[in-house]
């Protein structure tokens, strides 16, 4: 995994990877986009966790980048369901 780094050079910054990961268009990376950028996310909700103090307003953008996250999964694996019944042969004898 390719990290890029925020303004402190000390970690990730979250919003690349999320970005990365919402812009995918390349559906065969798109499962490691997420698996990366939800990572990243946690990783930063914990820290902020540790840290204290008042971080509600990204603690809140965190929380919306993991449910956009979640549902992007959702949908690629409604996705890629829906090509796998559609590619099947039709079993219907005539």
């Amino acid at each position: 995994m390719n990290l890029p780094l925020s303004h402190s050079a000390e970690r990730p910054d979250w919003r690349d990877f999320y970005r990365a990961a919402i812009l995918e268009l390349d559906s065969s990376r798109l499962p490691e986009r997420i698996v990366e950028a939800e990572n990243v996310v946690i990783a930063r909700a914990r820290e902020l966790f540790h840290q204290g103090g008042d971080n509600g307003e990204e603690t809140e953008n965190l929380n919306d980048a993991m449910y956009a996250l979640r549902a992007l999964r959702s949908t690629l694996r409604y996705h890629s369901a829906s090509v796998s019944e559609n590619s099947r042969p039709n079993d219907k004898v005539a």
